[in-house]
This record gives C-alpha cells, structure tokens and sequence, in this order.
C-alpha cells in the first residue's frame, strides 16, 4: 500500500518507529482495513504485525471523541507491555489520544482512578479486561475494533471464556483482527461466533532467512555488563543493540558503558514518547552505534543496519531472546549476536539448542577472538534428567525394537512434555479463576453486611 493513501499520522508513526517499507503483513493489514473486513493473519512472530495492527488503529481512532474505541488483548502480561510500549508513540502523533493498559503487575486501584475519562485505547490480559469490563469501568458499545494477537496461545491458555464475555458486548459492526501462530480446530468456533467472513492472510516471513551468528560469552565472576566492556573492543558495529532484563540493568549497562568513554542512548519502557523518539531518530540519523534496550521496548526497534546485538543473560520468556537476536541478520544480510551468559543460564541455553538454536562459545582476550570447548558438554541438566525420566515410560523393555523407534520416542518425549506444560499452565490459572472468584464474593457479602 502507498504511504500517500494514509493518514497524515500513520505517515508520521511510521516514520517514529525507524521503517522504511511496510512488511508483507503490514501491507496486507492496512488493505483489508481499508475494505473494512474482519480479519485473520496466521503466521509466526517476528514479522511485524505488532505494528500492523498500530498500524490499522491509527486509520481509524478519533481522539476528539471522548469513548473507548479500540480493545487489544494479549494473553500474557509480558505482551500487553510490549504492545502497549509500542503503542505510547502514537500520543507522539496523537497529543490527545487516552491508551490505558490493563495487566496484572500494575496498579489496579490507580488503574481505575484512569478511567474517569474513557480512553479510547484499551490494551491488556483477558481477565484484567473482563474484570474490568465486570466492574462497568467503561463501555463496549462504542468500540469499533477488537484485536486479539496470539489467538492460538489465548485458546491454550484457557482466555477465550474471558474474550467471549467483553466481545459479545462489543457492536456487531465492530472489526475484528485476530493475529495467531497457528489456527487450531478449538479456535474455529470462536472465529465463527464473531467474525463475519473474515479475510484469512498466511504471514510470509523474512524475504530471506536470516544469518545469524549465535556466540556464547562467559561472565565468570564479572557482571554481564562488565564482561560486556571486554569484547566491544572485539568488534566494529554499524549499530549495536545491547538488551538487559530488567529497567535496573538497562540502567546500570548504559552508565557503565558511558563512564567507559562509550556513547550510547538508552531505550526503555520508562521514557515517554518524545525522548523514545529523539532515540529512534538518533539511530535512524546514524548519529549513535550503541543502544542498550530493554525487552518492552525492543519491538519498536525495526530499523535497517544492526549489525551486532548483546544479550546481557537470557530473558525469562525465552521467545525474547529470538526477538532480541532477529534484529539484525535481516533481508539476507550477516549478524551476530553475543549471549554473555553466566552458569545460571545453563538450562536457558539448552532449551534455546533444543530450538534450533546453534551457539559457538568464544572469548576474546589479548586482542583476539578464541573459539572455546562447549561448557555446557557432556553435562545433565535438570530439564534433561526429566525428559530421561519420560523417556523410560517408551522404552522397550524385552522387546524386539520397530525401525526409527527412537524418532517416535523423542515425539513422544516432547508431546508428553508439553502436555504436562499446558497442565500446569491450566492448573494456575484456575487457581487464579478461583481467587478472583472468591474475592467477588467476599466483596459481594461484605456489600449485603
């Protein structure tokens, strides 16, 4: 789609975020957003649709009207800040534009104090939204589209009965863009109840996988930031992403890195649009090579020319470590991405193998790079011990064995695992279901007292 055909202010969003072209997703989007159809996109992370569905709401928001008119939902917590950290650039364009993010790990009491005037954003989990909603803290009536990014993951969750309570509230009018990995038999119903003839896209990846080089770096006794500082003399980065897990760690890496003679910009959820943006122009302007980031913010990095990305330790939600790694090596070209790792990031790193994810360990001392033994060789983690254990349930005893029994064991391995996953996963939210359950009633009693 040209970029004449938009808004003024998507131009503008656009421009904030570092891009240069639409993705295949970000095309398809805003054209079926134009034909007004609802909306399925299937396909993997990683190719932008974060951005194609800010994309599509800033087509169609109204902030001189005073109402809610977008609801995002995103199953976890970790996705709903990532998406509402994405999203706060639109009020770079927007001035007036309410978003209000609701999420366990923010506070619920101050969260309804933001609710005396509607915003016309709403971003959040299921049950945060339903709960919300429950409590008549705002309307659904005047929404006019409904997005729900991971869709498959929302249905495996156990969210959809959430989704299902605020959704049949919402105008049959309203569009419905429903983003998923996969499109699960569980989920047709769903899809059949709400949206009206939908138009399907099949997410097409990168152009060309990329070529990443995956490099171990052991902390030792140093931090992950001091062991930083002996290997940027190791490489020559047109633009370097250094990521850390947490805002105190981001904070830490920049100034460390700063009181080393080292310019670099730091990029975080804590900074308000304005300063996100003189960032994004910084990098976009080639007027800096270091950015130390956080994850939050790690989805509004989609520029060309990153060369090197730092992975200070492993995030706890693996699949950001794959986000962090898949900003460079794009469209064919050649990155590298340093995981300084320390010995409590041995099952990380397993699982990331197991992946498909191929390490080399390395270090660079007295000017030169060494490649190293695999640390990590030989030894029995605790995730490892566990598949032993599962695999002893498949394993022929006395018995003559059938031609690639081990291939089926290993499936069977990895559906058991993931079986024994998705229970626990259900178990806790249950548990969750029954607390909140519990303390309405509580609330419900003390009412009638």
């Amino acid at each position: 789609m040209a970029k004449t055909e938009l808004r003024e202010e998507t131009r503008k969003f656009f421009e904030l975020n570092g891009f240069r072209e639409f993705t295949n997703i970000q095309s398809s989007v805003l054209a079926s957003r134009r034909r007004k159809k609802d909306l399925i996109a299937v396909g993997a992370t990683g190719t932008g649709k974060t951005h194609a569905f800010l994309f599509a709401v800033s087509e169609m928001i109204d902030p001189a009207k005073d109402e809610t008119q977008v609801i995002i939902s995103a199953p976890t917590r970790e996705l709903a800040f990532q998406i509402n950290a994405a999203a706060a650039m639109l009020k770079e364009v927007y001035p007036k534009l309410r978003i209000k993010l609701l999420s366990g790990g923010t506070d619920s009491t101050r969260a309804r104090q933001g609710f005396k005037n509607a915003p016309h954003i709403i971003i959040g989990t299921p049950g945060r939204i339903r709960s919300f909603f429950e409590e008549q803290l705002f309307r659904t009536d005047t929404v006019r589209m409904f997005i729900i990014d991971e869709a498959d993951m929302t249905l495996e969750y156990g969210f959809l009965d959430d989704i299902d309570v605020v959704l049949g509230r919402v105008p049959r009018e309203a569009e419905i863009l429903c983003f998923s990995a996969t499109l699960p038999e569980g989920l047709k119903p769903f899809i059949a109840k709400y949206l009206s003839n939908p138009e399907i896209i099949q997410v097409q990846g990168e152009k060309t996988a990329p070529q990443i080089d995956h490099i171990l770096i052991d902390a030792k006794h140093r931090s992950y930031a001091e062991a930083l500082l002996t290997i940027l003399p190791g490489f020559d980065p047109y633009v370097c992403l250094i990521f850390a897990n947490t805002r105190e760690e981001c904070d830490s890496a920049y100034e460390l890195l700063r009181q080393n003679g080292i310019r670099c910009l730091e990029l975080h959820g804590g900074l308000n649009p304005r300063e996100r943006s003189k960032v994004m122009r910084a990098l976009k302007n080639d007027e800096i090579r270091y950015v130390v980031a956080s994850d939050v913010a790690s989805r509004g990095i989609d520029i060309e020319g990153i060369t090197h990305v730092v992975s200070l330790g492993f995030p706890k939600e693996l699949a950001f470590y794959t986000h962090r790694a898949g900003r460079t090596g794009r469209n064919g070209r050649e990155g590298t991405c340093f995981a300084i790792f320390n010995k409590t990031d041995e099952n990380a790193i397993r699982t990331l193998r197991k992946q498909g994810i191929e390490f080399r360990y390395r270090s660079f001392k007295n000017g030169e790079w060494k490649d190293l033994k695999d640390p990590f060789a030989g030894r029995i983690s605790k995730d490892d011990q566990r598949e032993i254990e599962i695999a002893k349930r498949f394993t022929p005893k006395k018995q003559k064995v059938k031609p690639n029994y081990k291939k089926k064991r290993r499936q069977l391995v990895e559906e058991t695992k993931r079986k024994e996953r998705r229970d626990f996963i259900r178990s806790k939210i249950n548990e969750e279901k029954k607390q909140r359950y519990r303390a309405a009633a509580r609330a419900k009693k003390e009412e009638k007292d």
